[in-house]
This record gives C-alpha cells, sequence and structure tokens, in this order.
C-alpha cells in the first residue's frame, strides 16, 4: 500500500505573533516552526497503517526551504521518502494549494492520500476535500480510525453530539485525519539517523505548472475590536430575565 501524507510547516503554538507592516499577514523573521498539528496524527495513522499492512509512506510538504525541518521530522519517524515542493505559500490559498499538491502527486499512483483536518494557521479545512475532487478519488472527512477491509478501506467519522459514522471506501481515497486519534511517536536516534540517507525530491511550482493563481486575497488581519455595550431589559423580573437568557444563548452563545 502506497500511502502519501501531506503535512504542513505551521508558526509554533507557543510563539508570540505580531502583525506585519503590511497588515496582511504576521511577521514571520523571529518565529519558531513546527509540524500542523493534525497532519502530525496524519502521519501517525499512515506510518501505523504501514506497520500492519507493508508499503510506503511518502510524505508531501509543501513551504519555503525552511519546511526542510518539518520533512525531516516525517523522516524521522518512519517516512520512506519525501517530495518537497519548494514554494512560499502566502499566495496560495486553498483551490491553488490543492492544485499544486495535485499535480505533485499524480504520477504517484497512491492507494491513500491523508491530511490533517485544517491547519493551524489558516484553518480553512478545505484543502484535502479540493484535493480529493481535483484527483477524481473519493473522500471522508474528520476520520477516527482506519481499516484495511479487503480491497478497500472502513473508516470511522466523527459526527455532532457523540455521534459517529462508519463508511466503507473504494481505494484509492483520501482521508483527512482528526486530531488526537492516537498518541503520536517521537522520532528515535537511530530513526534521525536513517533521516539523512532518504530520498527527498525537490519541485517547484513552476515545474509542476501550477503556479498560484488565488481566488482569494487576504486584505487585513487585526486583533479582535474589543467593545462594550449595555443593554436594559423592560419588563417584569420573569419577562427580564427570559430576554437576558434569549440573549445569553442566541447572541453571546455562552449557555
Amino acid at each position: 500500500m502506497k500511502i502519501i501524507v501531506a503535512i504542513k510547516q505551521v508558526p509554533a503554538r507557543d510563539s508570540q505573533l505580531r502583525i506585519a507592516p503590511s497588515g496582511k499577514w504576521i511577521e514571520e523573521d523571529d518565529l519558531s516552526y513546527e509540524i500542523n498539528e493534525p497532519d502530525a496524527y496524519a502521519l501517525e495513522a499512515g506510518l501505523q497503517l504501514k506497520e500492519k499492512h507493508g508499503g510506503e509512506v511518502v510524505a508531501l510538504c509543501a513551504g519555503p526551504a525552511r519546511a526542510a525541518a518539518t520533512i525531516k521530522e516525517a523522516l524521522a519517524k518512519g517516512a520512506d521518502r519525501a517530495i518537497h515542493i519548494e514554494e512560499d505559500m502566502a499566495a496560495f490559498d486553498p483551490l491553488a494549494a490543492a492544485r499544486l499538491l495535485a499535480a505533485a502527486v499524480k504520477g504517484e499512483g497512491a492507494d491513500l492520500i491523508l491530511t490533517g483536518l485544517q491547519s493551524d494557521d489558516l484553518g480553512y479545512g478545505q484543502t484535502g476535500v479540493i484535493l480529493a475532487e481535483l484527483l477524481g478519488v473519493p473522500h471522508a472527512t474528520i476520520v477516527m480510525q482506519v481499516e484495511v477491509n479487503g480491497a478497500g478501506i472502513r473508516v470511522k467519522r466523527e459526527l455532532e453530539d457523540g455521534w459517529f459514522q462508519h463508511v466503507d471506501m473504494p481505494l484509492p481515497a483520501l482521508l483527512t485525519i482528526q486530531s488526537g486519534i492516537s498518541k503520536l511517536r517521537y522520532a528515535t536516534l537511530m530513526g534521525i539517523k536513517k533521516a539523512k540517507t532518504k530520498e527527498v525530491r525537490r519541485l517547484s511550482a513552476e515545474s509542476l505548472g501550477a503556479a498560484a493563481a488565488p481566488s482569494v486575497v487576504v486584505e487585513r488581519i487585526y486583533l479582535p475590536e474589543r467593545s462594550k455595550h449595555t443593554q436594559l431589559f423592560e419588563g417584569s423580573p420573569k419577562e427580564a430575565a427570559a430576554k437576558l437568557v434569549e440573549k445569553l444563548k442566541f447572541e453571546a452563545r455562552v449557555i
């Protein structure tokens, strides 16, 4: 089974974020970076499937040169090889990013493509499902468990209010993996040594014929604006209490 896992490098969760002078993104010069947490669980799911059923795990990452550190981490944890699309992804919206990833994996003949549910930095939650559509393969989202079932797979999806859904799917397929479904492994010393000898194929958007043509443009990012507002409820205490509960439930959404 050939499994491709899409991973992304994002700012570390404990980073102090500052808005860049342009107002369109954050200052990146002094940030530390790490693998996107949902993608780390996708990688773990892929490695567990390989350990049970054999095959190959390929890490796929689109990002600038610094993303090589995240790729090395994936290789040290057990991925067999990697594909690095060396591009600054700031101009790529989910559709443009999915087109880039699709161009990189079309010739791989993967049985299964895994992505995280969403990215920690932008949180669109769309790249995986758009990638499935571009590749013409079935997909499932918010996946909690994956089992090989004959020539296909059976997945467990998380729904609302504690409900789950079990779906049988043919291969090839694409799954977006939910965070927290298993315990993440650490890279061993032997794994770190082996990572230095593993293949990393480097590509670019130009070589793939998938230059950025964003359909979504970020005009401005800013800190949430705080404001105070006082509202008096008229009527009897019972009527005022009912109005207060309605406001808390449907506007403030705290109950």
